[in-house]
């Protein structure tokens, strides 16, 4: 049996060598995504979209959304390029501030998911007991539930108890993270589990380390799968708040989302004749998602040790 003593001399490592091996993982992760052209494709995509709705309502000159009687349902023109809507309204316009509160949800929701998913699985996975029971079988309830009927039964909560629409997304988005986190509880518990049980796990117990210094190298070691998930969670949230706001009871007008522009387009004769009010919002949001599985894909291959590629 060895010492304390020599356990702790071999590991210690220098903040150089540390600093030199985290640098060279994330390096060979970086040639890794960088080599997957599905995946930068995505983050490409990502970026211009971004651009496109944080940057765009900067150069327009319809953001006010005033209604114009003389411009309502009009066809693409040279001065509105995706048409009008049922008010009046330049429809590229209300493309790009939409898109502002849909991406604005989706990363909201997911950082929130995120933070306490990660917390109460790495607590349930660390002490295990009481604990795990009491995280894992709340999380079992949540996922035994469908997610979509029961954001539609809060969505209508909120409707009944006429909650303002310039709040309405923030309730929106504790919603979708309340229903998100209990399956990246799980993968992160999963994940602490199998942490725990390896060598230098063993050599930190009987070095006497913290439970917090224990917890927070555990959640580091944990790192790659939250990323993905994380990734995937914003997808997730996106097609959420659009369900949501189609049926009109997630983000209500006159505040933009790319559901409620696709729910202004509910008639036969909108559908049939005017497909500028439902193509550019639905392309937006399948593009979007598409773009984000995408990049999860290959940020799950590349931060992967395993992946030869």
């Amino acid at each position: 049996m060895e010492s304390s003593e020599v356990i702790q001399a071999r590991l210690k490592v220098s903040p150089q060598g540390k600093a030199a091996r985290s640098s060279s993982l994330w390096r060979a992760s970086y040639r890794r995504l960088k080599r997957n052209k599905l995946a930068v494709s995505g983050l490409l995509f990502l970026l211009a979209m971004f651009l496109f709705c944080f940057v765009g309502p900067l150069l327009s000159d319809y953001t006010t959304g005033k209604v114009n009687v003389s411009l309502i349902n009009k066809p693409p023109t040279a001065s509105h390029w995706l048409g009008t809507d049922n008010l009046g309204r330049d429809v590229l316009t209300r493309l790009m501030q939409a898109g502002r509160i849909s991406l604005v949800v989706g990363l909201v929701s997911m950082v929130l998911s995120v933070a306490v998913g990660s917390l109460l699985g790495a607590l349930a996975g660390f002490y295990r007991g009481v604990v795990d029971h009491l995280v894992m079988r709340t999380a079992d309830i949540l996922l035994a539930v469908p997610e979509i009927p029961i954001l539609i039964i809060l969505g209508a909560i909120l409707s009944d108890l006429k909650v303002p629409s310039e709040y309405r997304i923030y309730m929106v988005m504790l919603l979708i993270s309340f229903m998100a986190w209990p399956s990246l509880a799980r993968m992160v518990r999963s994940q602490i589990l199998s942490f725990r049980e390896r060598p230098y796990m063993l050599a930190a117990e009987s070095l006497g380390l913290s439970d917090k210094r224990k917890i927070v190298h555990l959640m580091l070691n944990a790192v790659p799968i939250i990323i993905v998930v994380a990734t995937l969670s914003v997808a997730r949230a996106i097609l959420s708040e659009t369900v949501l706001s189609y049926l009109g009871l997630g983000v209500v007008p006159p505040t933009p989302s790319w559901g409620n522009m696709m729910a202004a387009a509910n008639s036969l004769i909108d559908f049939q004749t005017r497909p500028w009010l439902w193509i550019p919002p639905g392309s937006a949001i399948f593009l979007t998602v598409i773009a984000i599985n995408l990049l999860g894909d290959g940020l799950r291959d590349a931060l992967d040790p395993r992946t030869k590629r």
